[in-house]
């Protein structure tokens, strides 16, 4: 995957936008206000944020040498990785795909239910069930 597949990828999630709030040379994909991706346009290799669940995080980090704690950011819910480093295209766009849902998983279940094909409420329902006498 290269930048600018990157690039229309993130696109194609519903409600994304993107901008240059930090400058130029950085790409950021938001939903919601809210960021799921950075791209920055002058690192080569090309490099991206994306948001990941801390078990996840460090298990990917494990996996690859193209992923790396996140340069500039909560190194526990985020990760740097190589667009065009050798990871597996469907195994990126799978990382995408989690960051994205972790930022609308995380919206107000109102926000939410106006993003077609949201994810599932953040929590759980927990049903208490009371103790037998």
């Amino acid at each position: 995957m290269d930048t600018v597949e990157f690039r229309e990828y993130c696109l194609t999630k519903p409600d994304a936008t993107e901008g240059t709030p930090f400058g130029e040379t950085v790409l950021v994909f938001k939903v919601a206000g809210k960021m799921f991706a950075l791209m920055s346009l002058d690192e080569v290799p090309a490099t991206a944020n994306l948001k990941c669940d801390p078990d996840l995080a460090l298990e990917l980090r494990d996996r690859y040498e193209q992923v790396r704690p996140g340069y500039h950011m909560n190194k526990k819910h985020w990760n740097t990785v190589e667009i065009e480093g050798g990871i597996p295209e469907a195994e990126l766009r799978k990382m995408i795909d989690h960051s994205y849902e972790l930022v609308v998983g995380s919206l107000p279940r109102a926000r939410r239910s106006t993003i077609p094909h949201a994810a599932a409420p953040r929590r759980p329902v927990v049903v208490k069930r009371r103790a037998r006498c």
